[in-house]
Parts: C-alpha cells; sequence; structure tokens
C-alpha cells in the first residue's frame, strides 16, 4: 500500500479496502424484501471476532444485529482493554469519530424542520468572516513547482454545502494537495478552544474547492456546529440534549468524560494500534472547550442502538416522532449524483455505488465491483476511523452496529461482517 493509499485508509469515512480472509458476497446484493436470518450462518460473525480477539488484532468488540425491533444477533468480544481485562457490555463507552456526524447531521435537520436554520441560507449569515473565504486553485510552474492561487467562491457557501460536504472545507491529515498541507501547517488544533474560534480559525483557510463541485470530507459538520449555536444561542451539547439524546434515552453519549466510574468504561485499542492519526487529543478524559460535532463524540451499544433504530423507523422511536417523514425522505436521498454537478475524486469516502444525503451515505446502485458489495438499494451507513459502523437496511427492516477500538484493522473487519451479515439472510 503506497503511502498515499494509506493515508486515505486511515481517514474515517465508508469505502472499505479489501484485506484478510474473504467472504463470497455473490448473490448478496438487494436481496428481496422480507428475507429473515440464518441463525447457523450468523455462528461465522461469532468465529471472525473469536479469531480477531484471539489474535491480537483487537481488544474487543460489540455487535448487534437488529430486525423487526428485536434483536437477531447480539454478541460482545474480548476486553474493553487489555490492561483491566474487563468484559465489554453494552455500556461499555466507544469513541464515535465521524459517526458523530450522524447525531449532529440528525440534529441539524431537525433545526431545518422548525426553521431555525435553512438549508440554502448562507454559512455568512451566521459567521460573518465566511463571506470573505477564498477558494485555493493549485497552479503549477515552469519548474514544476506548484503555487497556491486564491479567487474568490463562484457562490456563498450555503448551510447544504456543510451538510453535504460540498462547502471545500477539507481535513490537513490526510491527501498531498497544497490546500491540505495549508491545514496541517496552520495548527488549527492548537490551545483550548470552543467551536466559535474554531470556525474562525477554518474561515482564514482557503477552500479546497468551489462550493458545491465536490464531496470533499472535513471539518464541514464542526462549521455546521457553529451555525447551529449561532441560530439557537445554545451550546452544540445543549441542544443535542434537548433535541434528541434525552428523549431519545441515550443517556451515556457526550462529548467529555469526567465522571471516574465512568471513565473506567472507556474502550481502549491494543497498545500498538492507538494511535487514530486525526492530528488532535481524541481522548474523552481531556475535558476542553471544544465539542467537535465531525468526530468527538462516545457512546455505548445500549445508547447507540436507539439512535440506529429511529432512524429504520425513519424518524420514530417508541412513539416519539424525532424527523417528519418528509424531513427524513430529504436527509436520506441522495443529492450528489447525476445532474446534481458535484464531482467525485479519489477521496469519496461513501464508496462506488453511494450517493450521499444530508449526513448519511445512501445507496444508489449496486457500484462497479464483480460481484458488488453486500447490501440494498437505499441502505444508510456510516462509520468512523476508530472502527464503529452502522448499516440501516430499511427493506429488510434490519440494522447492524458494530463498536470497536482499532483504526488500523477496521476496513478488514467493517468489509467482512457486512458480508457475513447478507450471507446470513435467507428468503
Amino acid at each position: 500500500m503506497n503511502s498515499r493509499r494509506l493515508r486515505r485508509a486511515l481517514t474515517c469515512g465508508a469505502l472499505m479496502l479489501v484485506a484478510g480472509p474473504q467472504v463470497r458476497a455473490e448473490g448478496t446484493f438487494d436481496i428481496p424484501a422480507g428475507a429473515h436470518f440464518n441463525k447457523n450462518k450468523l455462528a461465522k460473525v461469532t468465529e471472525f471476532f473469536r479469531n480477531e480477539v484471539a489474535t491480537g488484532k483487537i481488544a474487543g468488540a460489540n455487535v448487534l444485529i437488529q430486525q423487526h425491533g428485536k434483536p437477531i444477533y447480539h454478541e460482545t468480544f474480548g476486553v474493553q482493554d487489555v490492561e483491566s481485562k474487563k468484559p465489554i457490555t453494552d455500556k461499555t463507552i466507544f469513541r464515535l469519530f465521524s459517526m458523530t456526524k450522524a447525531i449532529t447531521s440528525v440534529v441539524a435537520m431537525q433545526l431545518v424542520e422548525d426553521g431555525t436554520i435553512k438549508l440554502d441560507d448562507p454559512v455568512s449569515k451566521y459567521i460573518p468572516s465566511f463571506a470573505n473565504v477564498k477558494v485555493g486553485v493549485e497552479k503549477k510552474n515552469e519548474d514544476g513547482t506548484k503555487t497556491l492561487e486564491l479567487v474568490p467562491p463562484n457562490r456563498p457557501m450555503a448551510v447544504r454545502d456543510l451538510m453535504l460536504h460540498t462547502s471545500g472545507i477539507t481535513y490537513g491529515f490526510y491527501g498531498d494537495s497544497l490546500v491540505r498541507k495549508a491545514y496541517a501547517a496552520a495548527n488549527i488544533y492548537e490551545g483550548d478552544f470552543d467551536l466559535a474560534e474554531f470556525a474562525e480559525r477554518i474561515a482564514k483557510l482557503p477552500l479546497h474547492n468551489q462550493p458545491g463541485a465536490l464531496w470533499q470530507y472535513g471539518h464541514s459538520t464542526d462549521v455546521l456546529a457553529r451555525v447551529m449555536e449561532v441560530a439557537s444561542g445554545k451550546s452544540l451539547l445543549t441542544i443535542m440534549r434537548e433535541r434528541l439524546l434525552d428523549p431519545l434515552g441515550m443517556v451515556d453519549t457526550g462529548f467529555y468524560i469526567t465522571d471516574p466510574e465512568k471513565q473506567k468504561r472507556i474502550a481502549l485499542p491494543v497498545p500498538n494500534d492507538s494511535n487514530f492519526r486525526v492530528g488532535r487529543d481524541t481522548n474523552p478524559t481531556n475535558v476542553k472547550k471544544v465539542e467537535f460535532a465531525s468526530g468527538g463524540m462516545y457512546s455505548t451499544m445500549a445508547d447507540y442502538r436507539r439512535f440506529t433504530q429511529m432512524l429504520l423507523n425513519g424518524g420514530t422511536f417508541e412513539g416519539k416522532t424525532y424527523l417528519k417523514p418528509e424531513t427524513f425522505k430529504l436527509m436520506t436521498t441522495d443529492h450528489i449524483g447525476p445532474g446534481s454537478g458535484v464531482d467525485r475524486d479519489y477521496f469519496y469516502f461513501p464508496g462506488d455505488g453511494f450517493g450521499f444525503g444530508f449526513g448519511l451515505a445512501v445507496r444508489t446502485d449496486p457500484g462497479n465491483a464483480k460481484p458488488p458489495p453486500p447490501g440494498s438499494l437505499g441502505e444508510l451507513k456510516w462509520d468512523g476511523a476508530s472502527g464503529c459502523y452502522f448499516v440501516v437496511d430499511r427493506k429488510q427492516d434490519m440494522f447492524f452496529v458494530l463498536l470497536e477500538q482499532t483504526p488500523t484493522e477496521r476496513q478488514r473487519i467493517q468489509r467482512t461482517l457486512k458480508q457475513l451479515v447478507y450471507e446470513a439472510l435467507e428468503n
């Protein structure tokens, strides 16, 4: 694997590379509705994860498959960390990394639904410094070197661009473009800052591309969170708690952990797999002002299963409506497909066969792989740099969640789990 591909693999996204043991996926794409699980075939999931733990690749994991509102498969493996050797439970705390984006996006859509923010509002309406942002265009000199020319945006960056990752805002810890290098050189994580200050730091940097031109993974969701704060007059976590976390019963989901007893429940990677390579401190016990909406939350299986079931239900859970049907449809429709004007490049992390809605990858076609990866049209998914991963398949009234802490093994494990889950579905 070359250095460029390695950087891509370490970035939080859903494009999963093939490595390690393979499972045949032929015949498992877009299975007719009404399929059920063969529990004997699900035993392969157990076998796979037991081997991952036994061979020291991961400390442990929690895997849940739920269909028709009931758990079909729910097993824990290994320990929360190799030092304490405490068993993993549904209350074990995992760092979600980019699965935080899904939570943030749902709450943002709640604000869109009630008119607090509008998708077509310019970001500068809430954060005035974004009115002055420039786009970085690489120019090649005669001697082969590259320089960055700053040009005005073709149009103002809108709130919808932040949700779709078409804002031009990027990350500085993957790729080698001059704009990404500018991010890395700017030390944007230095010091103790809040979302207001962080948004100002981002506004000082050039955009990687014109707004609306390219799906570009980065700090868009953090800037979105600042828009949410400005529009509501409340902190991000307060908004989340009031609108989603508390009503949904997600009692162990947040940004920082100060309770000593709760800190004892934090899962850790195996020692040689402890660097998450995202450029900033990710320890939830090191309390800071900033609440990273793009990847700073922690959660448990007891909590995240409630959130994922709400998505499977189309925005409702236990009699409460969190997203109206029309809002949920808007959120889970591909907005960057053919005709949208949005390009895709090497770093398009939703992956082949997937479009993107407001915060979630959406399956639109089988893709070009032969055979195609398993799944259903309309599938919703996302994952994180720690290895946490979820898939919502509304066609089969099914979801699965994987909670683990392993940045280096995650793509192989996620892909294998998905294959095993769909291999166990039968009509």
